[in-house]
């Protein structure tokens, strides 16, 4: 597949700049960024979800303990 980007001029240094010191061409370097772009986007989803699955384990052992304070006074 074949693809047409339109980059500013900052962005056309830039992988001017990246290419030249990677020795790569820059279809390759637009290749490497937008692999890594996508591992990273997946990485960070993976990881947001790890959290809100440690805080939803921690508010329950919290709210847990509270049931069974509440249990063991008789309550």
């Amino acid at each position: 597949m074949t693809a047409t980007v339109r980059l500013d001029d900052t962005l056309e240094k830039t992988l001017d700049t990246l290419s030249k010191q990677l020795h790569k061409k820059k279809s390759d370097v637009i290749r490497d960024a937008i692999t890594f772009y996508a591992t990273n986007l997946e990485k960070n989803k993976k990881d947001k979800l790890r959290l809100a699955i440690e805080k939803t384990k921690a508010a329950d052992k919290c709210l847990n303990g509270e049931i069974e304070d509440t249990l063991n006074d008789g309550i």
